[in-house]
């Protein structure tokens, strides 16, 4: 009997939920899925489309203005198709084909971890651009109020989430079903409000305060950090979105959980980026420290 038929009789005729997948390929370690390949092609389409966008701009412009935009539109189609599919296939799939048991739970933690040192490093280089900056003149010229009423109530919300999503864990440890949904709901509710919060705090910048991201140094520094930060609350939306679904579908238990503890972990680490970003690029820049 060939591979194909083997794929075929081991999943029951599900094959196609795997693609695109290669079955136990290398061979001895499983299955090898291609879509955190496309994932990641999206995410790297997004640094393309902006500098696209950067040389389509002024007299001298070498790409039309709408090729970076459109190439970033392109890059968020394929980045979300991707992710979807990974989480479908890492998932969702598995459940319903298996029926018992998550994907190993060492094993996904281990593969969060490493995904998360990346995302240190792409924050690190942001901020080595932004300690450049502060170790020239500074301030680089007139500055907004930036430290104020609507950064520690945002800060505040941000962190209250942590510790909502963290007893809505240990409710699930608990099978306490009404403490998991009840606080996970809870969580991302307050990750969607964080996000508006930003915004507004965006538009109060640019519209009332004068805070330009076009051609100054620091304003460049700041929306594109606080840009990134505000992607990944967005993206970690998502992800609570998803397992807020499943939890009331209720495919969690004590003993399956191994998607809300990876979604806890990098939503705990966006928190931790947040609080590292106010008190370095909101108090540093405002008292000069």
């Amino acid at each position: 009997m060939g591979v194909a038929d083997e794929t075929s009789d081991d999943h029951g005729g599900h094959g196609g939920h795997h693609l695109p997948a290669v079955e136990d390929w290398p061979r001895g370690f499983g299955e090898a899925s291609w879509w955190p390949f496309i994932t990641a092609l999206g995410a790297s389409g997004f640094y393309i489309g902006a500098a696209l966008y950067v040389l389509g701009r002024g007299d001298s412009a070498i790409v039309g203005p709408m090729v970076g935009p459109g190439a970033f539109i392109a890059s968020a189609v394929l980045f979300l198709g991707g992710l979807y599919g990974w989480l479908y296939h890492a998932f969702v799939v598995n459940f319903w084909e298996h029926g018992t048991g998550e994907h190993d739970d060492s094993t996904l933690r281990l593969a969060m971890i490493l995904f998360l040192g990346t995302e240190i490093a792409t924050f690190g280089a942001g901020f080595v651009y932004y300690f450049f900056i502060r170790a020239g003149t500074w301030p680089p010229g007139e500055l907004p109020e930036l430290f104020g009423t609507l950064v520690i109530v945002n800060t505040l919300i941000l962190i209250a989430s942590s510790f909502t999503l963290h007893f809505a864990h240990t409710g699930l440890l608990k099978n306490n079903r009404k403490q998991f949904l009840g606080l996970l709901g809870t969580t991302l509710l307050l990750g969607i409000i964080f996000i508006a919060g930003q915004v507004y705090e965006y538009y109060e910048f640019i519209v009332h305060r004068g805070l330009e991201f076009q051609g100054a140094v620091f304003g460049s520094a700041f929306f594109g950090l606080t840009g990134l930060h505000g992607l990944h609350v967005t993206l970690g939306a998502i992800l609570l979105s998803i397992v807020f679904i499943r939890g009331l579908l209720g495919q969690y238990s004590a003993e399956r959980h191994t998607s809300v503890s990876t979604v806890s972990m990098y939503w705990h680490f966006v928190d931790v980026v947040w609080i590292f970003l106010v008190v370095v690029l909101y108090v540093g820049a405002e008292f000069g420290i």
